[in-house]
């Protein structure tokens, strides 16, 4: 089981085995074709509300990643997630650039804890 993180600015390598958008929101600046993405599963992201709520403030952090995790307990599309992990690596790309506080941090950790 191989799950990486990067940011879907960065360009693609061949270690990133399928490549899975994970944000709800297209991110600014990119055309769709010029973005090697497998798949956008925006219903994985967290809920239009909470992202608003969260609103990536750092203090916010701690209870953000309880809330995010009682929505992926009820989130059917995860069942893409694992299907995809188990078929072989995969990369999660999200567009937040703080790198250490956002929601595809919490996914994989969701991921490999339900793995």
């Amino acid at each position: 089981m191989k799950i990486q993180l990067k940011r879907v600015y960065d360009p693609a390598s061949d270690g990133d085995g399928t490549r899975i958008l994970i944000d709800r929101l297209w991110p600014r600046g990119l055309k769709r074709e010029a973005v090697a993405i497998d798949l956008w599963l925006k219903e994985v992201a967290p809920s239009d509300s909470l992202r608003r709520w969260f609103s990536h403030d750092v203090e916010k952090w701690v209870e953000f990643q309880k809330r995010y995790t009682k929505e992926l307990q009820r989130n059917p599309a995860l069942q893409l997630l694992v299907d995809a992990v188990q078929k072989g690596p995969v990369t999660l790309l999200y567009s937040a650039k703080d790198i250490e506080h956002n929601n595809g941090i919490c996914l994989k950790k969701y991921l490999e804890n339900a793995l």
